[in-house]
């Protein structure tokens, strides 16, 4: 099964805790979608990413694809808090070696424009998209969202300590 991660788990150490499968193959542009931060997680309560469809072909999201082993998407769907916090779907998408693949791919359905995430989230997608050399104009935008300090340090500690 092919999985697009555009947030968090760009991250190859924050996804392989998660899906030990997960094999990166490469990156894949979504035009007419934007990177937001604006999902209210209900573990949390603070904002996650999704990959907003605008429909403006200006509007690009940069996601990496990944092979992981079908009998672990329910894992991933507990992580993403489907049904809740994202709906998953699959879009038709070519891959870095051309050829056309259904990917699955999480929107946010939990929308609060006022949240924010914190700090230790905004650093595993910056890890992800470092770590992909995404284009240093879509690190910059990354760098520059405002997060906030969780109020739980053993939290952010722990989520911190996966990228040791």
């Amino acid at each position: 099964m092919y999985y697009l991660a555009y947030g968090s788990n760009m991250a190859a150490a924050r996804l392989q805790q998660r899906i030990p499968s997960a094999k990166k193959l490469g990156l894949v542009r979504l035009y007419g979608h934007r990177l937001t931060f604006d999902n209210c997680s209900t573990k949390d309560h603070s904002g996650k990413c999704d990959a907003l469809v605008t429909g403006d072909a200006k509007d690009l999201v940069i996601a990496v694809l990944y092979r992981i082993d079908p009998a672990e998407k329910p894992i991933l769907d507990r992580y993403e808090g489907l049904g809740v916090e994202y709906r998953d779907a699959f879009m038709d998408i070519e891959a870095p070696d051309g050829t056309d693949v259904a990917a699955l791919i999480y929107y946010a359905t939990n929308l609060d424009p006022a949240l924010k995430p914190y700090h230790w989230y905004k650093e595993h997608v910056l890890r992800g998209a470092e770590e992909n050399s995404l284009p240093e104009d879509y690190i910059a935008a990354i760098r520059k969202v405002a997060s906030i300090t969780d109020s739980d340090s053993q939290r952010a500690e722990r989520e911190l300590n996966i990228h040791r």
